[in-house]
């Protein structure tokens, strides 16, 4: 194929970025979106408009378990569900305006070249091992089950549809043979065990190169938060061989004769597929990919991608012995959610990338509210009420108005003419103002720190607007021209500054609506960041375009028209949760644990005895709490228990409910009410000191505690509906999902609704705020 010569500059700035590639298997929504792609157009705008050499790329990862699942579902080859996906994914980012270099993929020969080769080169080096592993086999379908392909009980939380490799409900990572009740995903057979030989990536061999490095990175490049404690959580909890082969066909091959019906494991593969996609892009891919001395490498990703990129990607090339241009900054962000819940393709629920476009809302005010709302530090919540909000009163009444006023102000009393100025004290303390806030917007974003960017943007745009209400030309043109004319010079100035320092996060679709009204062309050369504001960005005598309108208002009947027609119809709100057609709702209840003992059977499990009055009795419940406190820590406490699930045997002991934990960031605290209590997790104690560890469990404070089997209700409601129906627990998973932990350390519903047992808050115990309840 032929590539291009995109080449580094040796006497510039070289920066390499790349978005987590996003898998093709499905369509994105507001949140992928947000995550990589367009998080990593911003920063390469930037970058470009500051005349630095630029090098982004992406594309679509199309190896894997879930594409030869996808296929199957529906009667076509691997190859065939790529191309309609790749196509689709294409088709999205172009009408977000997303500026890739190249979009690309990974199914190509190149992946299988430079892959193959990045092995070889770890295999002769001595960083691969070959072990043997009891894998799942289904008879049925004669095939090793790759962990997609199985699902089961999980035996951690009790829910019976996880996966292979991770459970939806409680977020931990499984191994297959860790499920109850395991079965085959494409026939339903229960498989069985057989010994399959597999390659590993030996990571405790490359543990101390790859600390040294990791310490060095991520202090150089200033890595986020989210991405330093995902990678320091692997490092503490042990590197271990990680599996780098797999029993599939559709994915790149394994070179060696006895592993020749094997592809490699798509995390292994994955990454290689930057440098892939690069190659299929210019000749010159070397020059950026094994060029540490003049190539600086961002990285953009959501948060469950970070340990495949500072952990296994950079072992695997510090294994090669080669000189590679290595991670420099990595961006993480958490998870956008939506309305009251999650993104849901299969319920209908939120909106997705090809559905922005079927509501006649312009790209650009979709780029600023995922942006001004991206989840840097937490999980953030798309809502409609704010989208509409923050379009009317951010975009439309201060930018819009700001630039609109200048441009029919300068064709209706200047003939469209630039006029000549004077400068006073007041215009020169606002010129001052606008670029210092440059300045900072300047450092801001070269930190990579793009939410706070587009809040100094929009404070330079607000300053524009201060600086009009202040000198009132509209005033000023009746009794003193001249004066206005100097005014509307600094405000057209300001409005030429706002096109490029607002085009990263708006993109080019927008820049280009006020470069039409400043009668500029928009080309590369025109729309460079300056590094000072000055009064030379549209000079006197220069003509103006005519004034148009950049926004449009949404009503608060739009707003809601189109709350619903993303709401997936079949959702109303009952009780303590949104409710579908099987009324998911939770019937959660006051219990006091009295027994408690090891399961037998599995080291995660305790099997607790909880009292829940005259109402229920005593219960057994099984718990997946066994890593996280003690039998001591347990026995007495004060719990709230879901006593509507379906009895479900775990390990072979029935649990007749499940009693309610706050988890965040691996922290684990058991839900109350009342007076706060004290959790101890892993030795770390939340609350109280040592002494008062007995007492705490008996609940700290003065307040009457509800009765056993209190009903737990929304600020005294009454439920709308009983007796309550019995729950699986993927129904539960599906209930339990606007529950939140709020500031106060509460518990919420809909991130507003307190939690009530009687008279009493339930909480968190001193969970952190957002934790999700399980």
């Amino acid at each position: 194929m032929e590539t291009r010569q995109h080449v580094v500059n040796p006497s510039s700035k070289n920066v390499l970025i790349t978005s987590a590639l996003p898998y093709v298997n499905n369509v994105p929504h507001l949140g992928n979106l947000v995550g990589c792609v367009l998080s990593a157009d911003v920063y390469a705008r930037f970058v470009r408009q500051r005349k630095e050499n630029v090098l982004y790329v992406c594309g679509t990862d199309e190896y894997g378990t879930a594409t030869e699942t996808k296929a199957l579902s529906e009667g076509v080859s691997p190859r065939e569900i790529c191309d309609k996906f790749f196509k689709l994914h294409k088709d999205i980012y172009d009408w977000f305006d997303i500026r890739f270099d190249y979009f690309g993929r990974t199914s190509t020969p190149l992946q299988t070249e430079i892959c193959q080769q990045i092995f070889w080169d770890i295999f002769h080096n001595g960083y691969v091992v070959e072990e043997s592993l009891e894998q799942l086999f289904c008879e049925s379908c004669d095939r090793f089950l790759a962990d997609r392909y199985i699902t089961g009980t999980c035996p951690m939380c009790g829910f019976e549809d996880a996966r292979g490799d991770q459970c939806d409900n409680c977020g931990r990572l499984l191994n297959p043979t860790d499920l109850l009740s395991a079965r085959c995903s494409l026939c339903k057979s229960a498989p069985v065990l057989r010994k399959s030989d597999h390659l590993f990536l030996d990571l405790p061999a490359l543990k101390d190169e790859l600390e040294k490095w990791i310490e060095a990175s991520s202090v150089k490049g200033d890595w986020s938060y989210n991405a330093i404690h995902s990678t320091h959580k692997w490092l503490t909890e042990g590197l271990k061989k990680r599996c780098i082969t797999r029993d599939l066909k559709w994915g790149t091959p394994v070179p060696l004769e006895k592993y020749k019906d094997k592809v490699f494991y798509v995390w292994f593969d994955a990454p290689i597929g930057y440098l892939s996609i690069t190659a299929n892009y210019t000749s010159a891919w070397k020059d950026w990919w094994q060029n540490p001395e003049n190539v600086t490498l961002v990285q953009f990703m959501g948060k469950d991608n970070v340990p495949f990129h500072t952990v296994i990607f950079p072992a695997t090339l510090i294994g090669t012995k080669r000189k590679w241009t290595m991670l420099h900054h990595i961006s993480v962000t958490d998870y956008l959610n939506y309305e009251d819940g999650k993104f849901s393709k299969s319920r209908g629920i939120g909106v997705f990338g090809n559905d922005a476009k079927d509501t006649g809302i312009a790209t650009e005010v979709w780029r600023y509210y995922l942006l001004v709302n991206r989840p840097e530090n937490a999980d953030t919540v798309f809502s409609w009420d704010d989208f509409a909000a923050k379009n009317n009163n951010e975009l439309l009444a201060n930018l819009g108005n700001f630039v609109n006023r200048t441009i029919a102000f300068l064709n209706s009393y200047f003939e469209a003419r630039v006029p000549e100025y004077e400068l006073q004290e007041l215009d020169k303390r606002y010129i001052q103002q606008v670029d210092d806030e440059l300045q900072n917007y300047l450092q801001t974003m070269e930190k990579v720190s793009l939410k706070n960017g587009l809040r100094i943007a929009m404070t330079i745009s607000r300053l524009g607007n201060v600086y009009l209400q202040e000198t009132s030309p509209w005033k000023l043109i009746k009794s003193d021209k001249k004066r206005a004319a100097t005014v509307l010079l600094v405000a057209v100035n300001i409005c030429r500054l706002l096109a490029v320092i607002l085009e990263p996060f708006m993109g080019a679709v927008f820049s280009r609506k006020i470069f039409a009204q400043l009668n500029i062309p928009h080309t590369d050369e025109t729309n460079y960041i300056p590094d000072n504001f000055h009064l030379h960005l549209v000079e006197p005598g220069h003509v103006v375009g005519k004034p148009f309108l950049l926004f449009s208002k949404i009503t608060t009947e739009q707003a809601s028209q189109l709350r619903e027609k993303f709401a997936g119809g079949q959702l109303k709100e009952t009780g303590l949760v949104q409710a579908n057609e099987e009324e998911e709702i939770l019937e959660m209840r006051v219990g006091r644990i009295v027994q408690v003992e090891q399961h037998p059977d599995s080291s995660h499990l305790y099997i607790c005895q909880v009292d829940l009055g005259e109402w229920g009795g005593v219960k057994q419940v099984v718990a997946g709490i066994r890593n996280y406190f003690t039998k001591d820590d347990l026995l007495n406490r004060i719990v709230i228990v879901v006593c509507n699930l379906k009895p479900v045997c775990l390990a072979g002991v029935e649990s007749q409910g499940m009693i309610l934990t706050a988890e965040k960031k691996g922290r684990l605290h058991l839900l109350s009410c009342g007076g706060r209590q004290c959790d101890i997790h892993n030795d770390h104690t939340v609350g109280v000191a040592k002494e008062q560890q007995d007492d705490a469990k008996n609940v700290v404070g003065t307040a009457e505690l509800p009765e056993l089997g209190t009903l737990v209700k929304i600020n005294h409601a009454t439920l709308s509906k009983t007796p309550f129906p019995l729950l699986d627990r993927k129904a539960f998973q599906n209930a339990s999902k606007l529950l939140r932990i709020d500031a106060q350390g509460d518990v919420v519903y809909n991130n507003k609704y307190k939690l009530m047992a009687g008279t009493q808050v339930v909480h968190g115990s001193g969970a952190q705020e957002n934790a999700k309840i399980r």
